[in-house]
């Protein structure tokens, strides 16, 4: 009798496909954000709904450029990109019947990146029927990337320098923590609720970049990263990269993250289950205001 061996499934995306999104993501940052950094005219900034959600010719270019590399590299994905969306709704309710498809956040942070701060980042998910299976946070200054996919760990590429596979904080008790809140994403009616509850934790802030605050916690330095306001560039590869990191993400009602959750939805991303459970606990008010 013949044993059955268990199957695997491969990976969405291979060695050298990494490789060449990775390229691309740079190539877009050299030619079409960084030059345009501290250097954007007032008629080069424009709101989408407004004063605090900025779009830039950066974003467009660059999102132009990341999108034909893309159909390049895999002519049968569908593209999903931030500002693609804004003319071009109902792409995001195709990401669940997808086979494979991208999703574009060209500059992630673009509050920062049009006033000057340094703390802003490309973003980039590839997701297989609206799973994640591919992340990539790229902070253009320092030219590194945190990158995983759907079988391997988390890691850290460097120019010059060693590879680094990542690995989340070891969490703790609730007064022990530090961790992002976006404030300003949530209903006026429930932000002075969520103000309240800092005062528990060691620390909470905001980088107002996704990108960055995903790349903080996958490397340990942060212990939960809580996020409203959902979209699929936002959050999908930072929610990859955490668990490939040894974290566990989840909707705030305790259900499985996907590309297409609704923009309604909470998520919160932490260290391990345990803490996880103490920080949901802590904001479960969100949850009881929902029902």
């Amino acid at each position: 009798m013949t044993d059955h061996l268990p199957m695997t499934v491969p990976a969405a995306i291979t060695p050298a496909q990494r490789t060449s999104l990775i390229n691309l993501i740079r190539r877009a940052a050299r030619t079409e954000i960084l030059p345009r950094f501290r250097d954007l005219s007032s008629v080069q900034i424009d709101q989408k709904t407004g004063p605090q959600d900025l779009v830039t010719e950066a974003d467009r270019a660059a999102e132009r450029m990341i999108a034909r590399g893309l159909i390049g590299l895999f002519p049968n994905a569908l593209i999903v990109g931030e500002e693609d969306v804004a003319s071009n709704p109902g792409l995001v309710d195709k990401i669940a019947d997808a086979p494979l498809a991208f999703t574009i956040d060209p500059v992630d942070g673009t509050w920062n990146f049009a006033h000057g701060l340094t703390q802003f980042g490309v973003i980039l998910s590839a997701t297989r029927f609206g799973t994640p299976v591919f992340g990539l946070l790229y902070d253009p200054v320092m030219d590194d990337v945190i990158v995983a996919d759907d079988t391997g760990p988390a890691q850290l590429i460097r120019p010059r320098r060693a590879t680094r596979t990542l690995s989340v904080s070891k969490g703790g008790a609730v007064a022990d923590l530090t961790g992002y809140v976006g404030l300003y994403l949530l209903a006026k009616d429930k932000q002075a609720a969520m103000a309240a509850t800092y005062p528990k934790f060691q620390r909470v802030t905001s980088l107002r970049c996704a990108c960055h605050e995903f790349r903080m916690l996958a490397q340990g330095h942060v212990d939960f990263v809580f996020a409203a306001g959902l979209t699929p560039w936002d959050h999908a590869a930072g929610v990859l990269i955490t668990q490939r990191a040894g974290g566990h993400v989840a909707l705030l009602d305790g259900s499985d993250y996907r590309a297409d959750a609704p923009r309604s939805s909470y998520l919160l991303a932490a260290a391990d289950a345990a803490t996880w459970g103490r920080v949901r606990d802590t904001f479960g008010f969100l949850l009881t205001d929902q029902n």
